[in-house]
């Protein structure tokens, strides 16, 4: 396979926000609203200090998935990229897509004088996933991590 990592752009989104719907589905058994998740991506395609997206293609489509966002530690005095909204297409999982643009997104990460390290959630069931990622190097801090999200509001639509 002629594998392609590139910095994604807003004339992907619309595929990235249907990758993010399907592995939320997928992942999570749950439904994001159209509404939200279209204009949360272009957001971020749109103003990289939220974050950074970038493509894998192969056969001229996009068949994976990566976002970073930013998280500022002082007590390291950089920041701690986030690994999120990862999706494989189906018909190319298990072919070292996530592994190599894991590895892209820490090359990039190297590069940054600010960033510090990386960081992802992973669901406690997926244990396939927690593998791969084991596999790449990455452990498991024993961090628990607590939320408290708000109710959906026209500022999460953009809608006036």
């Amino acid at each position: 396979m002629n594998l392609e990592i590139r910095n994604a752009s807003p004339t992907d989104g619309a595929t990235i926000a249907s990758y993010n719907s399907l592995m939320a589905e997928e992942t999570e058994g749950r439904a994001l609203d159209e509404s939200i998740i279209g204009p949360g991506v272009m957001r971020v395609l749109e103003d990289a200090s939220k974050g950074r997206y970038w493509v894998a293609e192969a056969d001229d489509k996009i068949i994976g998935q990566i976002m970073v966002t930013y998280e500022w530690s002082d007590w390291r005095n950089g920041n701690i990229w986030w690994i999120q909204s990862v999706y494989m297409h189906p018909d190319y999982r298990r072919q070292g897509v996530y592994s190599a643009l894991y590895k892209y997104v820490v090359s990039q990460a190297q590069e940054d004088a600010d960033a510090c390290g990386l960081r992802l959630y992973v669901e406690n069931d997926n244990e396939r996933a927690q593998k791969t990622y084991a596999a790449l190097g990455m452990i498991d801090p024993k961090y628990r991590v607590m939320e408290a999200m708000f109710p959906a509001t026209t500022k999460n639509t953009g809608e006036q």
